[in-house]
């Protein structure tokens, strides 16, 4: 079967906002891409490189990439900020995969890096770390802060 290739931002046609959509920054040479969600069983692929983008695990977001991806995409986004030393993070990265496979085209599950990317943690008053946010249209709907059970990021995704 061959995927579907998504279209990068620059090129994206404004209609698509209609349906659900997700922007995201390919993992591989960073292009943020409109992929629309309703296909992703498609496989989507870069707009640009043409590899794959696997919405079905945490994608990474940037401080670069931030606004645009929280903003810009139609479903509801929760960002896990964290760090590869935390211990506390390493525990929480299982129940993040599991969120973003089973809630895949429904709730888009990103991942920011808070070392590699401090003025995004700054900006939200980050203090500890996990810290997952859930974001509706660019806005923040709901915060935890340290590792919870995974009742408490199902709760989170039910805010409003």
């Amino acid at each position: 079967m061959t995927g579907i290739r998504t279209v990068p931002l620059t090129e994206a046609d404004d209609n698509m906002a209609e349906t659900r959509t997700a922007t995201v920054a390919c993992p591989f040479c960073e292009t943020l891409n409109r992929v629309d969600l309703s296909r992703i069983g498609q496989h989507p692929k870069c707009g640009k490189c043409g590899k794959p983008i696997l919405l079905d695990r945490p994608i990474a977001v940037s401080d670069a990439s931030f606004d645009r991806v929280t903003a810009d995409t139609t479903v509801p986004v929760l960002v896990d900020f964290y760090a590869d030393w935390c211990g506390p993070c390493k525990i929480m990265a299982p129940l993040l995969d599991d969120v973003a496979r089973r809630k895949s085209g429904e709730v888009l599950v990103t991942k920011l890096d808070t070392d590699k990317n401090p003025a995004t943690g700054m900006r939200f008053g980050i203090r500890g770390i996990p810290t997952l946010i859930l974001f509706r249209q660019g806005k923040e709907v709901g915060r935890r802060v340290g590792a919870v059970p995974a009742a408490d990021i199902e709760s989170l995704l039910n805010a409003s």
